[in-house]
């Protein structure tokens, strides 16, 4: 049965994903993008005006697919639990076991591979990425705040500076399981940006 247009789109997008995550998006060329999905210039040229085009598509992809996942984890935590402290722990906790189960967290995240290259990547693309980033601050600095009003930290902390932790530990998660092979990295360090949440506000 012939694909459709959206089928071909994804299909390209995905592949072309793939090979990014593994190779950089200097070392991934249309051909290769080809190669490895059995389409044609056409098809692609049909899709995307450039590489480029390409790159931005895959990013507002991916940035819209994190942000919704960020979302729909926060929205589970506030149904399980009413205290804002707790609603952390558990999202972070959510997030530990979507790790848990990533098929090959060596991979990487897309964001940061872009930002290692950055310098082949007009503004536009950055922007997606900056907006991505703030928005995750904005999400658990919120929450963070109000875990605050009910919850007296141990120790002087700026919650922007804990919220951009999350994206922190994770990012240099991947670097590490990818330099050292473990993919359990990312897992175990969520976990221990959770303990030290916990530790911080004295939850029991």
């Amino acid at each position: 049965m012939p694909k459709n247009g959206a089928e071909t789109r994804t299909e390209l997008m995905d592949a072309a994903q793939n090979l990014i995550l593994a190779q950089g998006f200097a070392g991934t060329s249309v051909d290769a993008i080809l190669e490895r999905t059995g389409l044609t210039k056409g098809a692609f040229f049909h899709h995307f005006k450039s590489k480029h085009d390409l790159a931005r598509a895959l990013v507002e992809r991916y940035a819209a697919a994190d942000i919704e996942l960020l979302e729909r984890n926060m929205e589970r935590a506030e149904r399980l639990h009413r205290d804002p402290l707790q609603q952390v722990l558990i999202f972070l906790g959510l997030y530990e076991e979507l790790a848990e189960q990533l098929p090959d967290p060596t991979q990487g995240c897309l964001l940061a591979s872009y930002l290692y290259e950055a310098q082949l990547f007009d503004d536009s693309v950055h922007e997606v990425i900056r907006v991505n980033v703030k928005q995750w601050r904005t999400r658990l600095g919120k929450k963070l705040r109000e875990a605050a009003k009910l919850h007296q930290a141990r120790i002087p902390v700026d919650l922007d500076d804990l919220a951009d932790m999350a994206t922190v530990i994770v990012e240099g998660a991947y670097v590490m399981a990818k330099a050292t092979k473990e993919p359990k990295t990312v897992a175990r360090q969520l976990r221990n940006l959770r303990n030290y949440i916990e530790l911080l506000f004295g939850a029991a």
